[in-house]
């Protein structure tokens, strides 16, 4: 969660998928993790790890390198949340709207939505998005959440980020999700709410839903 991919919504969307009838492959990029921290007490710990290395943990060994993968071989792309989407693969934890993308995942999501490639993305990862496509043609319709019920995160701050980088944000619940008909895009709030397992597994169900009737 706080250095991470979130485990619940990555294990429950991949089980969502296979619930499906699809089928899915884990990738991570290869890149030091900005810190490590405790879970137990929120405090960074004096250690080094490696994001490929972590993912392998929750993928069960099954991960791949993120330079591996094609798109042309995938209908999909299912972006989970967590804080490691806001530290690793982009700085937005630290720097905001002004932050930057890992440079892999700004062009793989850059060459997706030109492919007309679908994406899920979940919790906190929309920004990723809303950053990588900042200053191209595109202008994603994403959701963090809603301001309107209980979070434990500024999510009219997060809206106003996305929006000042060229995104359109629409608010929901966690019971719904938000699908951006013309580029391909479902994002679902997640964790961005108050919520617990449970409201995570409808969460990652509706939204693996989504992208699959877009498809």
């Amino acid at each position: 969660m706080y250095d991470g991919t979130e485990i619940h919504e990555a294990t429950l969307a991949l089980l969502a998928i296979k619930e499906a009838g699809a089928e899915y492959q884990c990738f991570a990029p290869d890149v030091t993790q900005h810190h490590v921290i405790n879970h137990l007490t929120g405090e960074e710990m004096p250690e080094s790890r490696n994001v490929l290395v972590e993912s392998a943990r929750i993928a069960r060994g099954a991960v791949k390198d993120l330079k591996e993968l094609q798109l042309k071989e995938v209908d999909a792309l299912l972006i989970p949340g967590g804080f490691g989407a806001a530290k690793n693969l982009s700085s937005w934890a630290f720097d905001g709207p002004a932050g930057e993308v890992l440079p892999e995942v700004k062009e793989l999501l850059l060459k997706a939505i030109q492919a007309k490639v679908a994406i899920a993305s979940l919790c906190v990862s929309p920004v990723v998005i809303a950053k990588a496509l900042e200053g191209s043609e595109y202008h994603p319709l994403l959701t963090l959440g809603t301001a309107q019920e209980a979070s434990p995160y500024d999510i009219a701050g997060f809206a106003s980020g996305i929006e000042s980088l060229g995104a359109q944000h629409a608010a929901a619940t966690i019971e719904e999700v938000i699908v951006d008909e013309q580029l391909k895009i479902v994002t679902a709030p997640c964790y961005m709410m108050e919520t617990d397992i449970l409201g995570i597994r409808r969460s990652t169900q509706l939204a693996v839903q989504k992208l699959l009737e877009i498809l």
